[in-house]
């Protein structure tokens, strides 16, 4: 199925076991936060790796099986300005207290979901990542010149990684698996399921007990 335009991408941070983290520690004061217009929105979120690597298995000169690696899913964000705080948070960096950030040694768990559309617009597809990794690895500046301002956007790469709880996202078989997509088109869609799966619990209306921040979560 075709897909079209980049509708919303979602993100939380999660504890050691799994679960969202709120307030304080978290994102925004129920611990989801929305890229949306307070940061200008996104502009791409290119996925990679949903499926591993086909080999093929040859046997009296002919190919006689194949077989699928495991997938390594990673998402290159473009992100036009995402709230600093926000950034540092899902890179792991932290206030020394004087302005400054430091790495804080190792990087937090960060849970991602990406909503699209089909082409008609009537129902959203999402991607959904319930842990990974947030990098960001450079940053270039220039100089305004006299006709025109120099920009870079906010360029993240979300490296997918097996859920915490290692119940998460598992098939049929009894794997876990690192993507689940959602379509809001089947008849047993629920936001709320959906939510509470890529997210740790997450249940709307309710605030965890890390603390109280005042970040908006942008819904």
């Amino acid at each position: 199925m075709a897909v079209v335009g980049l509708k919303m991408i979602k993100a939380a941070l999660l504890d050691d076991t799994g679960k969202i983290l709120s307030g304080e520690d978290g994102l925004s004061t129920d611990g989801l936060y929305s890229i949306d217009e307070k940061d200008m929105g996104s502009k791409t979120a290119n996925i990679t790796g949903l499926e591993g690597t086909l080999t093929k298995v040859s046997g009296n000169n002919k190919v006689m099986d194949a077989y699928v690696g495991p997938a390594a899913p990673s998402v290159a964000l473009d992100i036009n300005n995402l709230a600093f705080d926000v950034a540092q948070k899902m890179l792991g960096n932290v206030s020394d207290g004087t302005g400054g950030y430091l790495f804080a040694g190792s990087k937090p768990h960060v849970a991602l979901l990406i909503e699209t559309q089909t082409l008609d617009r009537k129902n959203s597809i999402y991607f959904g990542f319930a842990n990974g990794n947030m990098t960001a690895a450079s940053q270039n500046v220039a100089t305004d010149t006299d006709t025109a301002q120099t920009r870079e956007d906010d360029a993240l790469t979300y490296t997918a990684l097996a859920p915490v709880d290692g119940k998460t996202f598992v098939n049929a078989n009894g794997d876990v698996q690192l993507v689940k997509r959602y379509f809001t088109g089947d008849e047993g869609f629920d936001e709320a399921t959906m939510l509470a799966e890529v997210f740790g619990g997450y249940a709307a209306g309710t605030t965890g007990t890390t603390g109280t921040g005042a970040t908006d979560s942008g819904k």
